[in-house]
């Protein structure tokens, strides 16, 4: 498993005393195991805020595994996770709150519209009404689904489905986006433009992106890098 893009060794990371100086995410001396597997072993690294960094590698490498690590699906025993300077371990869920996640598995509800989706997942994070339709407009313009909005989800093919999920990572405005296989299966212009859009997002408004994705290139060992020319290959 690499890491690639804008990110910085955790060796290099400084504590800088306030929330919004701290690094959208930070990763210090994390492992796991399952049972007698060990999975991860001593990983490290920043992503600073307004940043984009891939995670590449194999099936088998490690790279869900950290998923599910920095969202609290999984708990690490060992090592240190925070997201925009809060413990994961100790703070719960204040910590998870800047997080906008995008699972590789597909998660909305087929039967409902796009914009019935887009207003549940408002409704769970406490947005009125109107701000909730403000952010649904503004997220399914950026990404070419405002005429979509009143389809319902299961006529969608696989490339818009994804689009919609990403507006709903994105209707709370989080601090940190986690794509988890977000091309996968989707054809080229489709992927094309999940692509220009996740960068624009990281340089447009100061957030910071971390896709997970898979690379046949890689080595077959688990290793963090720090920046490289293959940041923008996914």
């Amino acid at each position: 498993m690499a890491i690639a893009g804008d990110l910085e060794p955790a060796a290099r990371h400084r504590p800088r005393g306030a929330d919004q100086g701290h690094p959208a995410l930070a990763v210090s001396d994390l492992s796991f195991s399952y049972r007698t597997a060990n999975v991860l072993d001593g990983v490290a690294f920043t992503v600073e805020k307004g940043r984009f960094a891939a995670l590449l590698g194999p099936n088998g490498a490690g790279k869900t595994t950290l998923f599910s690590l920095i969202t609290r699906l999984l708990v690490a025993r060992q090592g240190r996770i925070e997201i925009c300077g809060r413990d994961v371990r100790r703070a719960g869920a204040r910590a998870l709150a800047p997080l906008g996640i995008v699972f590789q598995q597909p998660t909305l509800d087929l039967d409902l519209t796009v914009r019935q989706n887009l207003h549940y997942f408002a409704r769970l994070r406490g947005l009125s009404r109107g701000e909730a339709e403000r952010r649904i407009e503004r997220e399914l313009t950026r990404l070419g689904m405002a005429e979509r909005a009143r389809e319902i989800v299961r006529a969608l093919n696989g490339g818009h489905r994804r689009r919609v999920e990403i507006a709903r990572a994105l209707l709370h405005d989080p601090d940190l986006l986690l794509l988890d296989e977000p091309t996968v299966g989707l054809d080229f212009p489709s992927r094309k433009a999940i692509v220009e859009h996740v960068h624009d997002l990281a340089s447009e408004r100061s957030r910071s992106i971390s896709a997970h994705n898979s690379c046949r290139t890689c080595g077959s060992r688990p290793t963090v890098g720090s920046s490289s020319s293959t940041s923008r290959g996914w």
